[in-house]
C-alpha cells in the first residue's frame, strides 16, 4: 500500500503545492482545510491525473480542537497509518509595531501557528507511535529566526514552532519519528494578502524588484526531505530566495 501523507492547510499555497507534489508521487493524501469547495475541487483535479491517486478531504479548522481531534479519531481504518503529516497551516494577520497591533489578529496567529499544530500533533502521533515510525515535518519561517520590525507576535508564533519542532525530536526520538521544521522566507504565495487583510497593493509591494520563492519551491524542498533513508533525518532547513540574505537584507535591484 502507498504511503500516506497528511497536510493541512492544503487549499493554497505551500500544503495545496505539497498534495500535487506528493499526488504526483503516488502517495494517498489526507488534505485538510477550512474552505469546503477548494478542498473539493483539489480532490477532483488530484483524482483525475495519471497517478489517479486516493485522497481524503477532512474539513476542519486547526484553531478548533474539537473538531481536529473528531477528525483524526473517526479516521476510516484504512487511512489511520499516517506517515507523513504536515504542519502547514499557518498565517500572519497585520503588520503593525506593538503598541499599534491588533490582539485579535494576536490571538488568531497564535490559535493557528501554535496551538493549531499542538492540536494536530497531538492527534496524529499516537498513530504513529502505534507503528514505531513516522515523519513530521512543520512550516516555520525565517521569522522564527530573526525578528524584524512589525514582525511581534508573527515572529514569537514562528519562534515557538522552532521551538515545538525541537522538542519533538527530542522526545519522539525514542519511537523513530523523524522531526523536521522548514523555514521558508519571502514566498509569492497567498501569504501577504492574507496578512494585509485583501489590500493586493500593500500585499504586492512585498515582492516588488525581486523573484521570491514560490510555493513549488518549498513543497520541492518538503518532499526530498520526506523521501531520504530511513536512518536520515534533515532536522532544519532554512531556505530563501537568492534576493534575500535574511529577515532583513534584500537585493531589490531587480538582478535576483
Amino acid at each position: 500500500m502507498n504511503k500516506i501523507v497528511l497536510i493541512t492547510g492544503a487549499t493554497s499555497g505551500f500544503g495545496e503545492a505539497c498534495a500535487r507534489q506528493f499526488a504526483a508521487a503516488g502517495y494517498r493524501l489526507i488534505i485538510t482545510g477550512r474552505r469546503k469547495e477548494r478542498l473539493e475541487n483539489l480532490k477532483r483535479e488530484l483524482a483525475q491525473s495519471p497517478s489517479h491517486v486516493d485522497v481524503l478531504p477532512l474539513v476542519f479548522d486547526v484553531q478548533d480542537k474539537e473538531a481536529v481531534f473528531a477528525a483524526i479519531n473517526s479516521l476510516p481504518a484504512a487511512w489511520k497509518d499516517i506517515d507523513i503529516l504536515i504542519n502547514n497551516a499557518g498565517l500572519a494577520l497585520g503588520r503593525d509595531l506593538f503598541n499599534d497591533a491588533n490582539m485579535d489578529d494576536w490571538e488568531t496567529m497564535l490559535d493557528t501557528n501554535v496551538k493549531g499544530l499542538l492540536y494536530v500533533s497531538k492527534a496524529v502521533v499516537p498513530l504513529m507511535i502505534a507503528r514505531n515510525s513516522g515523519h513530521i515535518i512543520n512550516l516555520g519561517s525565517i521569522a522564527g529566526k530573526e525578528v524584524y520590525e512589525k514582525g511581534n507576535v508573527y515572529c514569537a508564533s514562528k519562534y515557538a514552532v522552532d521551538a515545538i519542532s525541537k522538542a519533538m525530536r527530542i522526545d519522539l526520538l525514542q519511537h523513530r519519528i523523524k522531526v523536521t521544521v522548514i523555514h521558508p522566507g519571502a514566498a509569492d504565495t497567498e501569504f501577504s494578502k492574507v496578512r494585509f487583510k485583501g489590500d493586493m497593493t500593500q500585499a504586492q509591494k512585498i515582492y516588488e524588484g525581486y523573484t521570491p520563492l514560490r510555493a513549488e519551491d518549498v513543497a520541492d524542498t518538503i518532499y526530498y526531505c520526506a523521501n531520504l533513508p530511513t536512518h536520515v533525518c534533515i532536522n532544519e532547513v532554512n531556505m530563501t530566495c537568492l534576493a534575500q540574505a535574511n529577515s532583513f537584507y534584500y537585493n531589490r535591484s531587480g538582478n535576483a
